[in-house]
C-alpha cells in the first residue's frame, strides 16, 4: 500500500493512487487528487459529477456505469471527457476517493 501527501494529511492509496478508505475522502483531498489527474480546479462541473460518484458510491458499494453517469449528471459523455481528461473511470473516480473500479465505468 502506498500514501499519498496533500496539503492538510495524508492518505492511503493503491498502485493506482485510488483511496482505500473512501470514508476519509473530503473536498480538500478531492482537490489535491484532482492535480494528479491533470484537473487544476474543481468547478461547478466537476463537482456535480464527483458528487453523483459519491452519492452512487455509497448507496449502492459501487461505480455507476457511464451511460448512469451521462443520464443522471445530463452531460455528453464528450463533456465528462473534457471534464476529467484520464477519463470517468480513472479520474472521476479518483477524484470522488472511490476505489479503482472493476468494471466499465
Amino acid at each position: 500500500m502506498s500514501t499519498f501527501e496533500f496539503e492538510g494529511g495524508t492518505i492511503e492509496v493503491d498502485e493506482d493512487g485510488f483511496m482505500q478508505e473512501p470514508e476519509v475522502w473530503n473536498e480538500a483531498i478531492a482537490r489535491a487528487l484532482a492535480t494528479t489527474e491533470g484537473v487544476d480546479e474543481l468547478t461547478e462541473d466537476h463537482w456535480k459529477v464527483v458528487n453523483y460518484l459519491r452519492e452512487y458510491f455509497l448507496q449502492f458499494g459501487v461505480a455507476p456505469m457511464i451511460r448512469k453517469v451521462t443520464k443522471e449528471t445530463g452531460f455528453k459523455l464528450k463533456t465528462i471527457y473534457e471534464l476529467f481528461p484520464s477519463g470517468p473511470a480513472k479520474g472521476a473516480c479518483k477524484i470522488a476517493g472511490l476505489p479503482k473500479p472493476t468494471g466499465c465505468v
